[in-house]
C-alpha cells in the first residue's frame, strides 16, 4: 500500500472517531433530555450499532495504519510523538469501553421504562451522568492526538526505553 494510501485511510479513520463521537454524544444528550424514554431507547439503539459498525471498525483500523505509515516513512516507535500518542489512545480506550456498555445499559433500561410505560429509573441517570463525563476527557484525548499526528513535535522521552 502507498504512503498516500495509509495516509488516507489513517486521516479517515481519525475523522470517524471523532465524527462518530461527536454525533453519538450529541443525538443522545438531546434524546436523554426529553426524558421520553420510546424516543430514548431508539436513538439509544442507533447509538450502539453506529459505535458497532463506525468507531469499532475505526478503532482497529487507526493502529494498523499508524503503525504501517511509521514503517513507510522510517518513524520509530518510541519518538516521542508516536508514544505519546499511543498513550492518549490507550486512555481513549479506557473511556470508551465502559461508554459502550454505558450506552447498551442506557439503551435497555429506556426501553423497560418505555414497555412498561414507567419514567426512567435512577440507575438510568447515574449511568447517563458517568456517560456524559467520560465523554470528555476521551474526546480531548482524540484531540490531543490529531494535533500530534499535523504536528509531530520533538518529544523526549527520557523514561521510556521500548
Amino acid at each position: 500500500m502507498t504512503y498516500e494510501s495509509l495516509k488516507f485511510l489513517h486521516i479517515i479513520g481519525a475523522c470517524v472517531l471523532i465524527g462518530t463521537g461527536a454525533g453519538i454524544a450529541f443525538f443522545m444528550v438531546i434524546a436523554s433530555r426529553t426524558l421520553d424514554a420510546a424516543a430514548i431507547a431508539h436513538t439509544a439503539g442507533t447509538v450502539v450499532i453506529a459505535d458497532t459498525l463506525f468507531t469499532a471498525t475505526a478503532v482497529i483500523i487507526q493502529p494498523i495504519t499508524g503503525y504501517l505509515l511509521a514503517r513507510e516513512v522510517g518513524w520509530s516507535l518510541t519518538e516521542g510523538w508516536i508514544v505519546l500518542s499511543l498513550a492518549l489512545y490507550m486512555l481513549i480506550g479506557a473511556f470508551w469501553l465502559p461508554v459502550v456498555w454505558i450506552q447498551i445499559q442506557l439503551r435497555n433500561l429506556a426501553a423497560s421504562a418505555a414497555q412498561t410505560c414507567t419514567p426512567l429509573p435512577p440507575r438510568y441517570h447515574t449511568l447517563y451522568r458517568i456517560w456524559f463525563a467520560f465523554g470528555f476527557p476521551a474526546f480531548i484525548a482524540i484531540l490531543g492526538i490529531v494535533w500530534l499526528m499535523i504536528v509531530r513535535p520533538e518529544i523526549a522521552i527520557n523514561s521510556i526505553h521500548l
